[in-house]
């Protein structure tokens, strides 16, 4: 199928376009690179270099290349941006992608797939791991947005036939994430202890949240297509919680403990628990997450100690 993949240059997006274009789909991949880097791009994926708040041009790639299949991933990613610019989060990540939800409904695209948020949706809550009935209680502009587009994906299947997955991740991280960002504390710790500076754990480092590995991410939105007629809202987790002391210690093993666990000041709109159910998922599409903590920070260390090298 002609597959359309916004932010396809990102760390989860361009790593989900391999494995389609693995399985023999035709990918299209639209980013304005702003986080994500043209050399994460397949050689065998179409790229636009464009940005989704363009509508004018948007829906021009819709009219030249008719998608059949929409992936979304491209966002302002950044819950402390959100805090601080809520306008700007909202710009791309609630005007940009209604619009493209609305333009999938026009050109009768057959499935949309959503990359949105496990726990800054749920807010903190005593209910962990936490089911997708939950109530939802975002605690910033960044969860606001991807719960708005979770609303709006559903009112455009009720009353349109518009189908759609959208799944709510965990703490997602691996090879290619971006440490250069306020998102992705693994990449940014791993980046920072690789070039001898010392990381700093915001707050008192209690703060619990679900690492879920890529390959285990790139898996899930994978069977969110080949599950074709499956609709709706899907965690994808671990179901642990991990504390940011315990990430800490966990990637510091790596350097045989070589750096002190050192505190700074707690950020605002920062929440203290998240930790997902992967239930549903597992029920519906046999999701179950294949890579452990430890592996995965030891796999992750690797890639960004061997591209930390060149």
């Amino acid at each position: 199928m002609k597959i359309f993949i916004t932010g396809g240059a990102g760390f989860i997006g361009s790593q989900v376009a391999n494995m389609l274009i693995a399985k023999k789909h035709d990918v299209i991949i639209i980013d304005n690179l702003s986080s994500g880097f043209e050399y994460n791009v397949n050689n065998e994926a179409k790229l636009i270099k464009a940005d989704i708040t363009d509508f004018g041009i948007v829906e021009k790639i819709f009219t030249e290349e008719k998608p059949e299949i929409i992936y979304h991933f491209a966002a302002q990613i950044d819950v402390r941006k959100s805090v601080s610019d809520p306008l700007f989060d909202a710009k791309t990540n609630i005007m940009a992608t209604l619009n493209l939800i609305k333009l999938s409904n026009d050109f009768k695209i057959k499935k949309f797939i959503f990359s949105s948020t496990g726990g800054a949706i749920y807010g903190d809550t005593n209910d962990r791991p936490t089911k997708e009935n939950h109530s939802e209680w975002p605690l910033s502009p960044y969860g606001i947005a991807k719960l708005a587009t979770d609303k709006f994906l559903n009112y455009y299947f009720e009353i349109f036939g518009l189908k759609y997955v959208s799944l709510r991740y965990g703490n997602v991280y691996g090879p290619r994430q971006n440490p250069y960002g306020e998102a992705g504390v693994v990449a940014i710790f791993l980046n920072k202890m690789l070039n001898n500076e010392q990381p700093i754990i915001n707050g008192d480092g209690k703060q619990t949240r679900d690492y879920v590995y890529i390959e285990d991410v790139v898996k899930a939105n994978i069977l969110a297509l080949e599950n074709f007629d499956k609709v709706g809202i899907y965690n994808v987790g671990t179901s642990l919680e991990i504390s940011v002391n315990d990430l800490f210690k966990e990637i510091n093993k790596n350097f045989n403990y070589k750096f002190k666990e050192i505190h700074g000041s707690a950020k605002l709109g920062e929440q203290k628990t998240s930790c997902l159910s992967y239930e549903k998922i597992e029920k519906e599409m046999s999701f179950k997450p294949e890579t452990n903590f430890s592996e995965g920070i030891k796999k992750t260390y690797e890639w960004f100690k061997k591209t930390n090298s060149k």
